[in-house]
């Protein structure tokens, strides 16, 4: 996850901006939406520190396994909100990326290439494609429904109209699948 400079930090701006985003509008929602608001205010931010460069921060092996064990929190978060009767399973596939990505960071694989011992951070082929797959097709979804969104009524809605825009809503979880798929490339 850690690459060039540049890439990195834009990742990093993009993850803490929608992660911002987040918590203001959990700020302004409630209930089963407030929620959601705060667990992708949790992977936004989750995902800004897994993108910093490498130049900057280069994190200690241990950092894999809190990755790890905050995101499979989210994962069994996201297990109970499905199984009674919650529709976040985008939130619940989204919290197992994340975990899967910092076991391969954890337990990075080596290679010999002519007298070389070189390490790099590589999961199973058939489930980076799965997930890559995955984030390909709900980015153009959440794109084919932002051409024209109709503004949803905020009269009443506590907060700021802006923080309850379902435009804007959507925007963030498609920037995040954006940096999630960006993610998965470099595995």
């Amino acid at each position: 996850m850690h690459g060039p400079a540049l890439s990195g930090w834009l990742m990093v701006a993009l993850c803490v901006a929608t992660g911002g985003y987040c918590l203001l509008r959990m700020r302004a929602c409630a209930g089963e939406e407030r929620r959601a608001a705060g667990g992708e205010a949790v992977m936004g931010f989750g995902m800004a520190s897994m993108a910093l460069p490498a130049a900057v921060l280069t994190p200690p092996g241990w950092s894999w396994t809190v990755y790890a064990a905050v995101f499979g929190l989210a994962t069994l978060h996201g297990l109970l909100a499905v199984r009674h009767g919650g529709h976040h399973l985008h939130h619940l596939i989204g919290s197992l990326a994340m975990v899967y990505m910092a076991v391969a960071m954890a337990a990075p694989t080596t290679g010999a290439h002519m007298g070389h011992t070189v390490g790099t951070a590589a999961g199973t082929p058939v489930l980076t494609g799965g997930l890559l797959l995955y984030y390909m097709g709900y980015v153009l979804h959440a794109g084919t429904r932002l051409v024209p969104v109709a503004r949803a009524a905020t009269a009443g809605a506590p907060g700021p109209a802006w923080a309850t825009r379902p435009e804007l809503t959507l925007v963030c979880r498609m920037s995040m699948a954006l940096a999630m798929l960006a993610m998965l490339v470099t595995m």
